[in-house]
């Protein structure tokens, strides 16, 4: 992936994701779903309040992994994007699995209630669940997806770009600010959006 395409204003580089591949090892997903976060001007933004040392990623150069931890129990990732020094990200909300299903269903089922079901559009469906599919941990944050030689890689491996009349828009979803925002955008039809 080449970075200057992910140095723009986040509302412009969340639809630009969907459709691109994020890469773990051998796992593999295709992004369906993602919300744009503008940084200090977005009330719902980790950066709004400015730099600390959980968001400081955040204010780096474009194609870092921003990994945050929230609700005491799930890892979130976010791609920077923007300008250096001013914060930007999106939040990458759920994948459609390509490659690696078994690896993401053993990661998944180590987590889940013994005996309860899991199905293969359910792997990667929601923050917190695409991080524990794909296995990515705190030990992530600040990893540049444009790297070939980066342990997580953000690709674009040429399969047809999503159509904009696929491209929904509407609300973030499990914010308290900002929430009239039509900042989240997914494929619209995919069984694999959250």
């Amino acid at each position: 992936m080449a970075r200057a395409t992910l140095a723009a204003d986040p509302l412009e580089v969340a639809p630009f994701l969907l459709g691109k591949l994020l890469v773990h090892g051998r796992r593999e997903a295709r992004i369906v779903e993602v919300e744009a976060y503008r940084g200090e001007s977005d009330p719902a933004s980790h950066a709004y309040r400015g730099r600390t040392a959980r968001n400081a990623t955040m204010f780096g150069r474009a194609g870092l992994l921003y990994v945050y931890f929230t609700y005491g129990m799930h890892w979130c990732a976010n791609v920077v994007c923007g300008e250096q020094g001013a914060a930007g990200a999106v939040l990458l909300r759920a994948l459609e699995p390509v490659a690696g299903l078994e690896e993401m269903t053993a990661a998944r089922a180590a987590r889940r209630r013994p005996g309860s079901a899991l199905r293969e559009r359910d792997l990667c469906r929601g923050p917190g669940n695409l991080t524990v599919a794909l296995g990515i941990t705190k030990q992530h944050d600040g990893v540049d997806l444009c790297d070939p030689a980066s342990p997580v890689r953000l690709l674009d491996d040429g399969a047809p770009v999503v159509e904009a009349g696929r491209v929904a828009s509407g609300p973030r979803v499990g914010i308290k600010r900002a929430i009239d925002v039509e900042w989240r955008f997914w494929v619209a039809g995919s069984r694999y959006v959250s």
